[in-house]
């Protein structure tokens, strides 16, 4: 699994964003899969969740970056699969603590609740905090399955 590659997938709201964070990401050196949708028109989100957790599970990314109109639906979409710890964050505290503690390994972003520079800070907070580890936090992250 390559920590340089991130998947990156988004909706028909989350489209636009979509965009302007592979270009976030593409400034920082890292490799964005984009996963689609590739245009405005109506998608169904689960189905693009699983295009990304599937991403991930087969090692063609090190982590995920999920956006839909609130980042909460595409989020729970790709929580059903497992090793996916999908975390919806509307800030970048969020997204610290959302890999410090709980090893996320997706930022779900919401597109119509937050603008582009709220979106790069949990972008960038993501994907440069390390999980803290420990027993406390990884004996939470064993009962996750």
């Amino acid at each position: 699994m390559s920590s340089t590659i991130v998947a990156i997938a988004a909706d028909h709201a989350g489209f636009a964003l979509k965009g302007e964070l592979a270009a976030v990401l593409a400034e920082q050196g890292y490799q964005s899969l984009d996963l689609g949708t590739h245009g405005p028109e109506s998608v169904d989100y689960p189905d693009i969740a699983e295009r990304l957790a599937l991403a991930l599970r087969d090692g063609r990314a090190g982590r995920g970056v999920l956006i839909c109109g609130t980042g909460i639906g595409i989020g729970i979409a790709a929580n059903r699969f497992p090793g996916i710890r999908a975390a919806t964050c509307a800030n970048a505290t969020m997204a610290r603590l959302a890999r410090a503690h709980n090893d996320a390994n997706v930022l779900s972003l919401g597109a119509r609740v937050m603008g582009f520079e709220a979106a790069r800070d949990c972008l960038l907070t993501f994907l440069t905090t390390p999980f803290d580890g420990g027993d406390r936090h990884q004996r939470r992250i064993d009962k996750l399955g």
